[in-house]
């Protein structure tokens, strides 16, 4: 997926930027599952939350969940979509507030026990948030650290105080995901610590609250974990080094050093003075930060060690990693037992009293026995061995060079979600998406309905993309990435108006068979069907008709700078929606753009309620939906020269260079011939019904246009034309139903302009 650029664009700026652009994720047909790894767990227990357990799961398909947590069964209650990349960690603070963070570079606000309402969005990072840490009790105070290097210490109350409209988007309001029109957190002074220590302020126009900015990380920050009253965070990441921060004044107060490779896990016992650290080098050190040295190294892992979670009394680690294995270790005695093993690497746990919440790069998260309350109960079970402080290989001589038997086999439930897409192809259609998942099942989607239309299980992907191939040639109008784990379409301008094809050949009924439909145009006006009919609700106005202006002033000013606006060419600006382009209501897709006045937001089709301010969306498309305008487009005309073929005696009236769509078939290439010939003698066999276009008289200036209506609604492509002409190129006879791009891709093979060759067939 793109990276989400800065969404401030100042008022005065005279520098051209680019257009937003419109992506849409399409969503499995089982929408409550996860369709990627699962980067974070956070739970609410029935002593905070209204009688029952919670598990919320944060995933790199950009969403969370909310799970009711039984005996035998997790019940998903609600999503909480408003994140535009991978979900990297989420925290849960006061009574009901979830904090999340993402690869968006936003950390956001919900309401835990909704249905998904996003309550605040809060920017302040400059790049991807990829940790959170909270105080258990203090109840507002949240730390985020991310690859900028950066940490901000958040008074969450504080954040979401209501707050007076300003045009400042640092922070802002969010309904469900759509940035708000202006209730926004204006942005005071910032208060930074460089690696000096000295205070700096960066100020800016407006007031209000800010983060305090714990700064010293020179690079990536991986880890953050904070004391029970929030006294005292650490954080670690790339450098090596844990440090150690006074939250309170945003002061780094010491660093501890020992590990030799990334930190990527960390825990602080409810005091803040003993801290646990997992890193890449494998291994997993205890360090008392008041005597600021490591007191135990424990070589446990064969691979690095992602995550980390201890019993109450910070008397036990479990620990997890990238060598697929969970173990148990007791602080003091050294004593370690396998408690299991998986098939993908281990990003998060959660303690859950007896049990432990396991989330991995897999889109399932699986509960396993832990023996929380006694974990001593886990290694009277045997299999258990002495954790090494030396490097994990040589700590393994001492057992014989045997490998620990896992404790447990089965775990006790499994929350399952659906195979990650990782593999894709977009077919010579340009409808008609590829994709193959991580569990090698093989699907055809097509992307202008957001649907699976043929599931073909467990194929060879490279045999099914061979088999599927079409010598057709549309101009690509999108692009595609499955960075979320399922389709995500990019619309970007004027690169999406380009590709067109005629009615007849998407089987639109109602419509002229020659008429142009344009791809990106019916696609929008699909995706945002609901949206349309919730506007024309809340306005009390008919459908808006062909040319009618937009009530914005953006949209009409930021019209009025382009040169030229192509006005579509049908007669009116249909108001239904074309099967070939009907998104389904039961899964639909999510939309994910960038307002103009506001950041990236993502939202389900059928959640948008047409309140929000037409700024929610890019210009170009509402000009497109609404206006029934598309911005002048490259590459949709072909030009070619029409000449007979070597001894051939059939001449044409018109010479020099010919222009038209460049999905026009030959099959009109044909009729073209056909009117415009001259020949010796008359032919009595051309009737009237020759389909000889009227109105294609053909000038004599050097570039011709060869009009697509020479073929009009009554007659079929099949129909026999007498005389009988044959279109070449690179002396091979052409299909009667290839377009010119087609030609042109696979058979002209040049890029100077086509050259095609009539004759008479023989014996016609």
């Amino acid at each position: 997926m793109h990276r989400v650029g800065s969404a401030s664009n100042g008022n005065n700026s005279t520098r051209p930027r680019k257009e937003k652009r419109l992506t849409y994720v399409l969503n499995d047909s089982d929408d409550i599952k996860h369709c990627a790894g699962i980067n974070c767990l956070a739970l609410l227990t029935s002593a905070a939350s209204d009688g029952s357990d919670y598990l919320f799961t944060g995933s790199r398909d950009g969403r969370l969940k909310r799970w009711a947590l039984g005996v035998d069964r997790a019940t998903c209650l609600a999503t909480f979509e408003s994140h535009v990349d991978w979900v990297n960690d989420a925290v849960l603070v006061g009574d009901s507030t979830l904090v999340s963070c993402s690869s968006d570079t936003t950390l956001k606000t919900w309401n835990a026990l909704s249905f998904g309402t996003c309550t605040r969005t809060l920017r302040q990072h400059s790049d991807y948030v990829t940790c959170l840490a909270a105080a258990e009790k203090n109840n507002n105070i949240v730390a985020s650290g991310g690859l900028g290097g950066e940490v901000f210490i958040w008074d969450i109350e504080a954040a979401l105080a209501p707050v007076s409209k300003c045009n400042d988007d640092t922070v802002d309001e969010s309904s469900n995901g759509i940035n708000g029109s202006g209730n926004l957190l204006p942005l005071t002074s910032l208060r930074t610590i460089n690696s000096s220590d000295n205070m700096s302020m960066h100020t800016t126009q407006t007031q209000g609250y800010i983060p305090i900015a714990a700064k010293g990380h020179k690079d990536s920050v991986y880890a953050l974990a904070m004391n029970e009253s929030g006294t005292i965070l650490v954080s670690g990441g790339t450098e090596k080094v844990v440090r150690v921060w006074d939250t309170r004044s945003g002061s780094k107060t010491l660093k501890l050093r020992g590990h030799t490779d990334n930190i990527r896990a960390l825990l602080l016992d409810s005091s803040g003075r003993y801290c646990l650290s997992g890193s890449s080098d494998s291994m997993i050190r205890l360090w008392d930060i008041g005597q600021q040295r490591c007191v135990h190294s424990y070589a446990v892992h064969t691979d690095s060690v992602w995550a980390l979670a201890s019993t109450p009394a910070f008397s036990h680690v479990y620990s997890g990693g990238r060598d697929f294995s969970l173990y148990l270790t007791d602080l003091q005695t050294r004593e370690s037992s396998l408690l299991c093993t998986g098939e993908h690497p281990i990003l998060q746990l959660a303690l859950h009293d007896d049990s432990i919440w396991v989330a991995t790069t897999d889109s399932s998260v699986h509960r396993w026995p832990a023996e929380g309350c006694n974990p001593q109960k886990i290694f009277l079970r045997g299999n258990s061995f002495l954790a090494g402080n030396l490097s994990f290989s040589r700590a393994r001589v001492s057992l014989e060079g045997s490998t620990p038997v896992p404790v447990y086999k089965e775990p006790t439930l499994t929350i399952l979600g659906t195979p990650a897409i990782v593999q894709h192809e977009v077919l010579n259609n340009k409808r008609h998406v590829l994709t193959k998942d991580v569990s090698g099942s093989v699907k055809l989607w097509e992307i202008t309905k957001g649907v699976v239309i043929e599931d073909y299980g467990k194929v060879s992907f490279e045999e099914k993309k061979e088999e599927l191939f079409e010598m057709v040639s549309i101009s690509a109008w999108f692009t595609v990435d499955t960075r979320l784990g399922s389709l995500s379409v990019h619309l970007d301008t004027p690169q999406c108006f380009s590709a067109e094809m005629y009615s007849a050949d998407l089987n639109i009924v109602g419509k002229p068979e020659d008429d142009k439909v344009n791809l990106a145009r019916e696609t929008l006006k699909g995706l945002l069907a609901h949206w349309l009919r919730k506007r024309k609700q809340r306005m009390g106005s008919p459908a808006p008709a062909n040319g009618e202006l937009l009530s914005g002033k953006d949209i009409s000013s930021r019209s009025s700078t382009h040169s030229r606006i192509e006005a579509d060419g049908s007669s009116e600006n249909d108001a239904m929606v074309y099967p070939p382009f009907q998104f389904s209501v039961t899964s639909p897709p999510s939309i994910i753009t960038e307002g103009s006045h506001g950041g990236p937001w993502r939202k389900k089709i059928t959640d948008l309620d047409g309140t929000k301010d037409e700024k929610d969306f890019p210009w170009w498309c509402l000009d497109c939906v609404l206006n029934n305008r598309l911005p002048p487009r490259e590459n949709t005309k072909c030009s070619f020269y029409l000449q007979p073929c070597e001894g051939s005696s059939v001449q044409i009236l018109t010479q020099g260079k010919l222009s038209a769509p460049r999905i026009l078939r030959i099959h009109k290439v044909v009729n073209y011939v056909i009117e415009k010939m001259l020949l010796d003698k008359p032919l009595d066999s051309l009737s009237a019904e020759g389909s000889i276009a009227p109105g294609l008289t053909g000038s004599q200036s050097q570039h011709q246009a060869v009009g697509d209506g020479s073929f009009r609604s009554g007659f079929q492509p099949s129909q026999k034309l007498k005389p009988s002409i044959e279109i070449l190129c690179n002396n091979q006879v052409l299909s009667p139903e290839m377009s010119l791009a087609t030609v042109r891709a696979y058979i002209w093979k040049k890029s100077d302009d086509l050259v095609l060759n009539y004759r008479l067939v023989q014996g016609s």
